[in-house]
């Protein structure tokens, strides 16, 4: 039932998103899939409080919390939602969210809710990650499907080693922008392929470092090599392609200010 519900979720998101002009039916499409997107979240949250993981409690419930918030303010445009704030059209920014939203969802979820696509996404970095290390002189062998080994070490791939998450919220963003197609074209090329490519790399450099035992014991050198080098590699690839991405659509920022315009312009009508 609750894996039925992010696909309700994403496709009242793409309906709104496909609607052209000011019709209200966008408008409430948005709002219910905003407000499903919400159960969604919440739904979420018992399982990670079962396992103790208390920072994605917080994360789910955050993300219930603005699935609503953006909901509501759909469903109550035009009776208690300003159009503008500071000179930006606050609906413009809000269909944005929800295009990039949906866009990005259906590229993330169609690998992690579909068993055959998650199994073809996993198989195919596996594949393309021991040609890599083979063609870098990295002595590999492949175990199975999703198993790599150096020096007798393994390594299992698993979706989070794909860099399906960044790769689809890049996507989301450049698709849901309004700009000419070169535009577009060029912050897609920097971003997408980019991320794909250093995140190969990503992988061969992690079995390898804890196949070699670079760092020390097994135990220390795969710590090390995942959870401290690529992952601050990861975040600092992840910044500068943000950034350049930024620069080729501006847009974006935009659609980001007329978000937190409307969060502080709400904040302030409360107080």
């Amino acid at each position: 039932m609750i894996g039925n519900t992010i696909w309700l979720a994403l496709g009242l998101l793409v309906i709104a998103s496909l609607i052209p002009g000011q019709k209200k039916s966008r408008y409430y499409l948005a709002g219910l899939g905003w407000g499903v997107f919400a159960v969604y979240w919440m739904s979420l949250s018992p399982y990670f409080y079962s396992i103790g993981d208390y920072v994605n409690v917080v994360l789910t419930l955050a993300a219930a919390f603005v699935s609503v918030f953006i909901g509501y303010t759909f469903v109550r445009h035009d009776k208690t939602i300003p159009l503008k704030i500071n000179g930006i059209d606050i609906m413009t920014s809000l269909f944005m969210v929800t295009t990039a939203s949906a866009i990005g969802g259906i590229s993330y979820f169609i690998f992690s809710e579909i068993p055959e696509m998650n199994r073809w996404l996993i198989s195919t970095v596996t594949d393309q990650t021991f040609w890599l290390a083979s063609a870098l002189g990295v002595t590999v062998t492949r175990i199975d499907w999703n198993l790599l080994a150096v020096n007798g070490y393994r390594v299992e791939i698993i979706l989070a080693c794909t860099a399906i998450e960044s790769i689809a919220l890049f996507l989301g963003l450049i698709v849901s922008t309004r700009a000419p197609f070169k535009r577009l074209a060029s912050a897609f090329l920097i971003s997408v392929p980019v991320i794909y490519v250093l995140n190969l790399l990503r992988n061969v450099f992690i079995v390898n470092a804890y196949g070699m035992l670079w760092f020390g014991d097994p135990e220390t050198s795969f710590y090390v090599a995942h959870t401290v080098i690529a992952k601050a590699g990861s975040l600092i690839a992840l910044f500068v392609i943000a950034y350049a991405v930024l620069k080729i659509l501006p847009e974006i920022i935009n659609m980001i200010d007329g978000l937190m315009n409307l969060i502080g312009g709400i904040f302030k009508n409360a107080g």
